[in-house]
């Protein structure tokens, strides 16, 4: 099939969960597809990238996406019915070379990833898939509602309006939808009333994890603790703030020899200023190969409160022979098995608990981590996920013939 795919991100090098999704999903789908790929870059030097994706994709087309405090960023959100998420995505000039491209070559399908570039896609008979890894709003919603800046609430508030608005907006229009999630889905259709939707979760390539699996196995445990997150995404910002200030101290007063390792790019003025050598907290910032991390972990903690879909950090620690303690939202999506597979906790005190049992106790810990392993290898490799698309994608040709 002849595809057209549309990211807010160029899929490489692999900083962010989006970015994981689409370049493994790449790696599979060209093998029998021809795919023209469109991407928004943040930097010019993004284009040296460009080489590596090649073998993936008939063609690519990189955009220039505006910084977000742009004054036509400003103005859009202030002055129009777009909210500012649509704003920094929207390109006149994209959608003339949308409407180019799809008037010059037959696509079968345009494939978009994130409901905020879809106004770049001028009117068309052309079937649209819209992939949700997340849904938006009620990230922003509940950034809104916890928000210390009192004074912008009612901004936020009524730009949440517009990207609920919006969201489900597309969400009814396009030809098709998935999610990364069952939950997801299933709270698109009382929210919309819309039946068929598909799930396409995330995957993880547990072969580049096997030696680090192996050795963790292996190796004598300690009282590692590891959070994992980019954080430019707001649900891993407040998710490490909640582990640093109300579960770390319950650990440290129990275990005072536990170490905690914040890892993940882009940490913010104040996640940095959360190392401290005498409650045992290292935050790393990014680093090059995430197995490295892993390779000496004990246990993942991961308190996310925020943000939907399956997360990579949950299918990397488990491919890595790293048990996880998490809250149900962090492990969404995976059908683990509570207190098998996964330890769930939803209060602080729970999850400090929770951690501290598994440093007390490796031998759990591996066994935990090694059935979630079973599990997950079964229904979350890139292979497997790439069918379940692929699925999709003849279903709409078929629809359409």
């Amino acid at each position: 099939m002849k595809i057209l795919m549309i990211t807010p991100y160029l899929p490489y090098p692999l900083y962010s969960g989006g970015q994981i999704r689409t370049f493994n999903l790449l790696k599979q789908l060209s093998k029998k597809h021809q795919i023209t790929l469109i991407s928004f870059i943040r930097k010019d030097e993004e284009r040296t990238y460009l080489p590596l994706l090649d073998k993936f994709t008939e063609k690519i087309i990189t955009i220039k996406r505006r910084r977000a405090w742009n004054l036509i960023n400003i103005l859009l959100a202030g002055f129009s019915n777009y909210p500012f998420l649509v704003s920094i995505y929207y390109s006149p000039h994209l959608k003339r070379t949308i409407k180019k491209l799809l008037e010059e070559d037959k696509y079968d399908l345009i494939h978009a990833e994130t409901f905020y570039v879809l106004p770049n896609i001028p009117q068309t008979s052309t079937p649209i898939l819209l992939v949700e890894q997340t849904i938006e709003f009620l990230v922003y919603h509940r950034y809104s509602q916890r928000t210390s800046l009192f004074f912008l609430k009612p901004l936020l508030y009524l730009d949440v309006s517009k990207i609920t608005s919006w969201e489900k907006h597309y969400w009814k229009k396009v030809d098709k939808l998935a999610t990364v999630s069952a939950k997801d889905k299933e709270y698109i259709q009382k929210s919309i009333n819309r039946k068929d939707i598909q799930v396409v979760p995330n995957g993880v390539d547990f072969d580049s994890f096997q030696k680090v699996y192996e050795g963790n196995i292996k190796r004598k445990k300690g009282k590692n603790i590891l959070f994992v997150g980019n954080f430019t995404w707001l649900p891993n910002r407040e998710g490490v703030y909640i582990l640093t200030k109300e579960i770390w101290p319950i650990i440290h007063r129990r275990l005072p020899s536990a170490k905690l390792f914040i890892i993940g790019r882009n940490p913010t003025y104040n996640i940095i200023r959360l190392n401290n050598p005498q409650l045992k907290i290292k935050v790393l910032g990014e680093i090059n190969d995430i197995r490295q991390a892993f390779s000496s972990a004990d246990l993942s903690l991961l308190p996310i409160k925020n943000g939907r879909g399956t997360k990579y950090k949950v299918l990397e620690s488990i491919a890595a022979g790293v048990p996880v303690v998490g809250t149900p939202l962090a492990v969404e999506g995976l059908n683990l098995t509570p207190g098998k597979e996964v330890l769930v906790g939803q209060t602080s005190q729970e999850l400090a608990s929770y951690a501290y049992q598994l440093l007390q106790n490796p031998q759990l810990g591996k066994q935990i981590s090694q059935a979630a392993l079973v599990k997950l290898r079964k229904q979350f490799s890139w292979t497997k996920v790439a069918k379940q698309l692929e699925s999709i994608y003849f279903s709409i040709s078929k629809r359409r013939k």
